[in-house]
């Protein structure tokens, strides 16, 4: 087994104990973060391999998930299953689901991919619930921290979301959200859904799921919201407690795509300040 592309050595030598003789297959890393995503062939089989540097705290989110709430999903070929995990050097193994990504293909604008979508959403969040007491001053303190680093968003809109976030939040409940629910993380296969990559899992309230979805797939395509919706059998979004998810959705990720210099992302993030920030002043909240 040669040294593998963004492995650490500590890693390569666990993954030599895991997977004897394995060679790699392709390598998914997204080159944006400091982890490496392969697929590497062992014994036949094909496994995917995620590798993150020792700042990555989303490895740790990834195999925490998979610990916690991945398995029911994997059970019904919805998800990857769990092979091995090791928390301290950011490492993950997990199997291979066959199919191609959703994002950019036809089935992204298929109101079928959406029912599929919002059933298996629906079979994460049903799993548990649990008290979210702190979770709205955590959430409003996470994006104030945001606002606190590099960014582009101008002065006077930065006082804008910091007005947004200082409004009192009701409590909600938690269950176990996937964090990054869109076609970019949905595979097809045969027409069959399935959902990768939970290094943004997390319990949250159930309608943060939807951001993105909101922001991207469902602009102009209410059947494709129509479609979600009627697989995930209710809409968890409250109007007020959405707004302020949206507001924290919306600086995130302009911040964050600033920082890791992904510029297309950066303008969604923009993008998605001005809806947000002009749904306030209209009085509006969806």
């Amino acid at each position: 087994m040669g040294a593998f592309p963004g492995v650490r050595a500590e890693q390569q030598a666990v993954l030599e104990m895991w997977f004897p003789g394995a060679t790699l297959v392709a390598d998914h890393s997204w080159g944006l973060v400091e982890r490496s995503v392969l697929q590497l062939r062992h014994d036949g089989r094909d496994v995917i391999v995620k590798a993150g540097g020792p700042d990555d705290h989303h490895m740790e989110r990834e195999i925490r998930a998979h610990h916690e709430f991945v398995a029911p999903l994997a059970e019904l070929a919805l998800a990857p299953h769990l092979l091995h995990a090791h928390a301290d050097l950011r490492l993950l193994a997990t199997t291979f689901l066959p199919g191609r990504l959703i994002e950019g293909t036809p089935a992204e604008h298929d109101p079928e991919t959406y029912r599929q979508a919002g059933r298996a959403l629906s079979l994460l969040h049903r799993q548990s619930s649990r008290s979210g007491e702190d979770y709205e001053a955590r959430a409003d303190a996470r994006a104030s921290a945001w606002l606190r680093r590099d960014h582009r968003i101008a002065a006077d809109v930065v006082d804008r979301l910091r007005a947004e976030l200082a409004r009192p939040a009701a409590p909600r409940p938690l269950v176990p959200t996937h964090g990054d629910w869109q076609p970019r993380n949905w595979l097809v296969d045969d027409g069959r859904l399935a959902v990768i990559d939970f290094g943004r899992a997390d319990w949250r309230p159930a309608a943060t799921d939807l951001g993105r979805l909101a922001t991207q797939q469902f602009r102009g395509r209410p059947d494709l919201e129509r479609a979600f919706l009627d697989g995930y059998g209710t809409d968890p979004r409250e109007p007020s407690a959405w707004h302020r998810d949206r507001v924290r959705e919306a600086i995130g990720t302009a911040v964050w795509a600033h920082l890791v210099g992904d510029e297309d992302f950066e303008q969604q993030g923009h993008r998605m300040i001005a809806d947000v920030l002009g749904s306030a002043r209209s009085g509006g909240d969806s």
